[in-house]
């Protein structure tokens, strides 16, 4: 009896970490009835990022982390292109995107807004773009979650190519982390802490 060759598996987007959908998920939770809803809290959701990186890299300035600093201007400055676009996207559409009114997100801030907890003064352009992976990767499952429950075909399609947009990303920040040395293990410790005066 001939053992069988065995083919490798291929590398399905759920094993990279992204999203194609996500069953279970209420419909409710995204708010939108509209393509236009649906384009104004996806350009909220890229305004609210780029915002949150911005103010990282100003806390890395402060810190006089520039080469960190530099890397989060740069993620705040391709988020808010994100949001640059789909602005003319839904302008061509002749139906202006203005910010909801009183936008709630599920964990308290949009899906692709860093939390401000993963700051620290001593991290390396590695530990930024970690942050900015999960970021993406969040906001893959978000649009991805969103084009399984919405009802609307157009909402649906709109969330299908943000969706894979964000995958996109997903992909090209991996591709951008293979090429940056890992930390050192050490790379808290600071032989001259900052002290802080009252």
């Amino acid at each position: 009896m001939s053992a069988k060759k065995r083919k490798k598996p291929r590398k399905t987007a759920a094993r990279r970490g992204v999203h194609v959908r996500h069953p279970k998920k209420p419909a409710a939770r995204a708010g939108a009835t509209s393509r236009a809803d649906f384009l104004a809290r996806a350009w909220a959701m890229e305004v609210e990022a780029a915002e949150r990186y911005a103010t990282f890299a100003d806390a890395m300035e402060a810190h006089n982390n520039l080469e960190v600093a530099e890397l989060f201007r740069k993620l705040a400055r391709i988020e808010q292109w994100h949001a640059d676009q789909l602005l003319e996207e839904d302008l061509a559409h002749q139906s202006p995107v203005l910010p909801p009114a009183g936008i709630r997100w599920d964990e308290g801030e949009g899906p692709e807004t860093a939390s401000s907890g993963e700051l620290h003064y001593r991290m390396q352009p590695y530990h930024a773009l970690q942050i900015a992976l999960e970021c993406e990767k969040r906001a893959n499952k978000f649009f991805a979650d969103f084009a399984y429950c919405a009802t609307d075909a157009n909402v649906r399609k709109a969330a299908r190519e943000m969706a894979a947009e964000e995958a996109e990303h997903v992909a090209l920040i991996e591709d951008w982390l293979k090429r940056i040395p890992s930390p050192e293990d050490d790379w808290m410790h600071d032989p001259d802490p900052p002290v802080v005066f009252d």
